[in-house]
């Protein structure tokens, strides 16, 4: 099975008030340590592999996420790009993506990133409205993501996913069709809407909690996103997660389209976790990384091979036991909304079958109409996607 690897970029020009991610804003000096730092991880962890299996790992997905890993330059990009192709085997086919800022990005660094070999990018739009992205703490306007896709387009990039926010305090159901329209209008192959999520630690949430701002409605958040899965389907798009939406380009299909680094983590595949404060889960171990750059940085002078997955940046590991695989699979696969699980594929993998494991859950949970099961596959329901949380914890 080949693996994915994501690579962690924790630069920010200003960290955003909703975000609790490993982002730092004002250490833009210490990037060119880190891209060494992080080269040397990529080159440790493919030799341990080699060390194990007697030959390189193959690689399908790449993803470089943060923070903004637009921020990063293209120097130092090509020094990682070296060490991933001198220590893993890439696929002919590999899907490459970059997070990028949309006010981060100039038309000669997108036509540098694709000759790099990166061939999809993902552009942090959140919001088509002024007030809406001040408050959320983004730099740009909509008419520059509107600039960064003409950009990418002329650099040859036909795979690009636009991230949206719904359920920002004051925003209207009327705000919200505006900036679904104006991003259909930009003609992405992928879309990704996420509600607003208050997370422990951050301004948001603690403006929220002081009165400040108002708090989130759920039933209004469950509107938009029923009204944008409706208006997505109606523009070609289909649903196949509970939060993204992938669209064929006439040449090719839909599913051509969904993230397949993505897709690793939602059918609970192998995946290697490089970078600071990075996770990873392979050969029935999940593990992080430490989190600062700077003591990622550190960790790497005179630093030798581990035993792989895991990297001279380790912080933490866990060994799963079956329990914690059996619920995983189920957690995240349920989030494939059009795929779900299936009885033969968690048979191959568990030696049981869904219902054998699941009898009660499967029972109750379709009663509830949170659950489609049909013997051969489970899947949630359009009720299920809005309740996911609440079916997950069934199986955990």
């Amino acid at each position: 099975m080949p693996f994915s690897i994501y690579l962690h970029i924790p630069y920010c020009s200003v960290r955003c008030a909703y975000c609790d991610f490993n982002t730092y804003a004002g250490l833009e000096a210490s990037m060119p340590a880190y891209a060494r730092a992080l080269a040397a991880e990529v080159q440790l962890v493919g030799k341990a592999y080699v060390a194990a299996h007697g030959q390189p790992a193959r690689v399908h997905t790449i993803f470089f996420g943060g923070g903004t890993p637009s921020l990063l330059p293209l120097e130092a990009y090509t020094e990682i790009f070296n060490a991933l192709r001198g220590h893993f085997a890439l696929t002919p086919d590999c899907e490459i993506t970059m997070e990028a800022n949309p006010g981060t990005v100039s038309r000669a660094y997108l036509e540098g990133a694709r000759a790099l070999g990166f061939n999809r990018l993902s552009f942090g739009v959140q919001s088509s409205h002024p007030h809406e992205l001040r408050l959320l703490d983004r730099l740009h306007l909509f008419g520059d993501v509107a600039q960064a896709v003409s950009w990418a387009r002329a650099a040859g990039f036909d795979n690009l996913n636009l991230d949206v926010i719904f359920g920002i305090p004051h925003q209207t159901l009327g705000m919200w069709q505006a900036t679904v329209h104006r991003i259909l209008g930009l003609g992405p192959e992928h879309i990704s809407a996420y509600a607003l999520s208050l997370e422990h630690g951050t301004p948001m949430r603690a403006w929220v909690y002081k009165g400040l701002l108002p708090m989130p409605d759920p039933d209004l958040a469950a509107e938009m996103y029923e009204w944008a899965s409706e208006i997505f389907e109606k523009h070609g798009f289909v649903q196949y997660e509970i939060s993204n939406w992938a669209k064929g380009d006439g040449r090719r299909q839909t599913t051509d389209f969904a993230c397949r680094h993505n897709l690793q983590y939602w059918r609970n595949q192998p995946y290697l976790g490089l970078g600071a404060g990075a996770h990873g889960y392979a050969e029935n171990t999940r593990y992080s990384n430490v989190l600062a750059p700077a003591a990622y940085i550190q960790r790497f002078e005179n630093a030798e091979a581990r035993p792989f997955p895991l990297s001279p940046a380790l912080a933490q590991k866990t060994v799963l036991t079956e329990k914690d695989e059996l619920g995983e699979t189920m957690m995240m696969g349920l989030r494939l909304v059009q795929e779900g699980v299936a009885d033969s594929d968690f048979e191959r993998r568990f030696g049981v079958r869904l219902a054998e494991k699941y009898p009660q859950e499967l029972k109750t949970l379709a009663a509830r109409g949170l659950l489609e099961w049909n013997g051969e596959c489970v899947r949630l329901t359009k009720a299920g996607r809005l309740l996911g949380n609440q079916v997950f914890r069934e199986f955990i």
